[in-house]
């Protein structure tokens, strides 16, 4: 039995909107804008890739949208909740039931094995034992990283601890998958594995996977790449020749 059907009321359509938004630093006197009056919607069951030079307010997009930083104007709609009139708590909340990370440092607990960092999230949930167990090891699976889940990250390569943090994610169900530069620790051969297996999570499960990353290799596994600059999207295009490959294979170390 699949573990990760969603409720496709959340899954279907548009699931992440952001709204005039603009979000400020402040550093004494100092004022940085880094996202200026942007408006962006983002369709579930694809992965969507913003891409633009550092700085350019890509990662602050992406917390923004995930519910991590609060604006300073506008609205972010996620799954039509408004995230901008939220709580702490309840936003939080939000979050551990739909939200899933996967970061660049992988971000994996140094003693605890493969199977064990994916089933820490699921205990949150308050899911009975077993299910936690079955979760953690579907997604492991789903990763090719089954055969391996009783390895640490010491005795992991940098594609295999990056497969776990995906499964990590996975496993929760989650509705909407952020990536912030999942690639950028790896060579090409696995950011390629990394992509593809971002790009497949989208179609399998009808889940919003969105993507930040400067990395050129990307842009033709996504099926819609946003172009930042200077806190604004510069151009926004669908790339027709969208590669989903579902042989993930092991990466080397």
């Amino acid at each position: 039995m699949n573990q990760f059907i969603h409720n496709t009321s959340h899954a279907e359509g548009t699931s992440l909107v952001a709204e005039n938004i603009s979000k400020s630093f402040h550093s004494g006197t100092l004022v940085t804008t880094v996202l200026d009056g942007l408006s962006l919607c983002v369709e579930a069951g694809e992965l969507t890739l913003i891409s633009g030079p550092s700085g350019c307010g890509k990662s602050t997009l992406l917390s923004v949208l995930s519910g991590l930083q609060k604006v300073d104007d506008g609205r972010v709609l996620a799954l039509g909740e408004n995230l901008t009139n939220m709580d702490i708590r309840t936003i939080e909340r939000f979050r551990l039931d739909h939200t899933g990370f996967v970061f660049q440092g992988f971000n994996l607990f140094p003693a605890l094995t493969a199977q064990e960092q994916v089933e820490l999230p699921l205990h949150y949930l308050g899911l009975p034992a077993r299910a936690v167990r079955e979760r953690a090891a579907e997604a492991l699976r789903e990763v090719d990283m089954k055969g391996r889940r009783h390895l640490r990250p010491i005795e992991l390569s940098g594609g295999e601890k990056q497969r776990v943090a995906i499964a990590r994610a996975l496993a929760k169900n989650p509705a909407l998958l952020f990536a912030d530069e999942p690639t950028s620790a790896l060579d090409a051969s696995n950011g390629q594995i990394v992509i593809d297996m971002l790009h497949h999570i989208a179609r399998r499960h009808r889940t919003t996977v969105l993507c930040v990353s400067h990395d050129p290799r990307l842009v033709a596994h996504a099926d819609r790449v946003l172009t930042m600059e200077d806190g604004r999207i510069l151009s926004d295009r669908r790339v027709a020749s969208a590669s989903a490959s579902t042989t993930h294979g092991n990466p080397s170390t």
